[in-house]
């Protein structure tokens, strides 16, 4: 019998071994393969970089080298800068540097292609490079210079020593290794020395996109802990502020705000963010369980978040986006002043469709950018700015708002909502001197059928 069975089941054990074999072979292959091919892409993506980094300093040179009255070569070569920087910010983004403190000289090459996009866009036969600006320019130029030589001495490295892109990766990943991988401490070197470089003057617009919003720019007095549970326990409708935890997260630098916690009993925790000084709401959410959506329409929505603002102490506002999805919706609103829609302050609204119940908010826009503002008198009225549109354009409505430009700089516009070549558009023009300054498609949720979408309100 044991020579019967050992007779059937041989066969069948030498099928399977062989057949594990086999699998494990080609599991193998395709691992080799794998990585193979991505050590080629790390090490294009590093080569270009380096290639990148050498026709900036190029570029830069060559900038400067024109006279000062040339100014279509002067667009010209700030063009060509920002392409090569975002190009090399698209290289930096394609290497395992993830774990590997890299950040100031990403940040550095993306201060380099704003700063060179937001010149390169003004008109620079009215506008001409400043002084200040052209230092910025040769100081750039021999910061290349600097992270070019230091690349290259990284280069020469992987090349003479054929070094792999995946043992770089796998002494980031492993906290035992000690990181003393070549590639890792010449892109340490590089990094480091950036961070040494003079702070330099980019100039208003592109300090704004870097611009923090700190407790610094804000108004109001500092509040206590005490204070911001009382505050959260009235927003909640509590009449005891115990239930209220509230923690300082950043303490003692720029960035500190409160964040209060509060149980409901059921196992959620609402949860909210205050600034420090005049203790203003920035941010709330109650993340419970959202049922089916019941009979709650878009208006009763609107009302609840209009409800839920007025008893907050926020002005009447107009309601500028519809932005419906799963079984909640978030609806957001700007203040108007003078007739016109201050789209920088706005603040979103989160309702629940089951109840109808407001179960979020993010106001950090209408807290930090809250301020005086004194609007111009347009000098287009809107039939002279409907002129400058697109004969095709249909409009559907039109009103007065104010928006950043590609500089960061509030301005009056006349805003139109409309349709041509099948899509919905928004068209600013520029209420002073008929400049179209932005163009943005939104949708609308008839647009989405039952999906999301955004809806214009207004």
């Amino acid at each position: 019998m044991y020579t019967r069975l050992s007779a059937v089941l041989f066969p069948v054990f030498a099928v399977l071994l062989v057949g594990t074999a086999f699998w494990g072979y080609r599991e193998h292959q395709e691992k080799n393969s794998l990585l193979i091919k991505a050590e080629n892409q790390y090490q294009r993506a590093f080569h270009e970089l380096n290639e990148h980094i050498d026709e900036l300093h190029e570029q830069l040179g060559n900038t400067l080298a024109v006279n000062a009255t040339s100014h279509a070569y002067q667009r010209k070569g700030l063009i060509n800068i920002w392409r090569i920087t975002s190009e090399a910010q698209s290289e930096v983004n394609q290497l395992p540097l993830t774990l590997l403190p890299f950040n100031r000289t990403e940040e550095f090459l993306s201060r380099i292609a704003n700063f060179s996009y937001k010149t390169a866009i003004r008109d620079l036969t009215k506008q001409p490079l400043t002084e200040q600006e052209l230092a910025t320019l040769k100081s750039l130029y021999q910061s290349a210079e600097d992270i070019a030589k230091d690349l290259h001495t990284v280069q020469q490295k992987v090349l003479a020593d054929n070094l792999r892109w995946m043992d770089v990766e796998l002494a980031l990943a492993s906290e035992e290794s000690p990181r003393d991988n070549a590639i890792i401490d010449g892109f340490k070197t590089v990094d480091n020395k950036v961070a040494k470089y003079a702070e330099l003057d980019w100039g208003r617009p592109v300090s704004a996109m870097y611009r923090k919003r700190t407790v610094d720019i804000l108004s109001g007095e500092p509040v206590s802990a005490d204070e911001v549970k009382r505050r959260a326990a009235k927003l909640l409708g509590f009449g005891d502020p115990s239930a209220v935890r509230v923690t300082e997260n950043a303490k003692g630098t720029e960035y500190a705000v409160y964040s209060a916690a509060v149980d409901t009993g059921d196992g959620v925790t609402i949860q909210m963010d205050f600034t420090t000084r005049g203790g203003e709401l920035i941010w709330f959410m109650n993340p419970r369980e959202i049922g089916a959506r019941k009979s709650v329409s878009l208006d009763d929505a609107d009302r609840a978040a209009r409800e839920f603002l007025g008893e907050r102490g926020y002005p009447e506002m107009r309601a500028i986006a519809v932005d419906p999805y799963d079984n909640a919706v978030n609806l957001t609103y700007a203040p108007v002043q003078d007739g016109a829609v201050i789209y920088p302050q706005k603040v979103t609204v989160k309702v629940a469709l089951d109840r109808g119940e407001v179960v979020g908010l993010q106001a950090a826009d209408y807290v930090y950018e809250h301020k005086e503002r004194k609007l111009p008198k347009p000098a287009l009225d809107e039939a002279a700015a409907r002129a400058k549109l697109h004969p095709e354009f249909e409009v559907e409505r039109s009103q007065l708002a104010v928006i950043k430009n590609d500089l960061d700089e509030e301005v009056l516009c006349h805003e139109f909502a409309g349709r041509i070549n099948g899509g919905r558009y928004k068209v600013y023009i520029n209420a002073e001197n008929g400049v179209e300054e932005k163009i943005e498609r939104y949708r609308t949720a008839d647009d989405e059928g039952t999906g999301r979408g955004q809806a214009q309100a207004g």
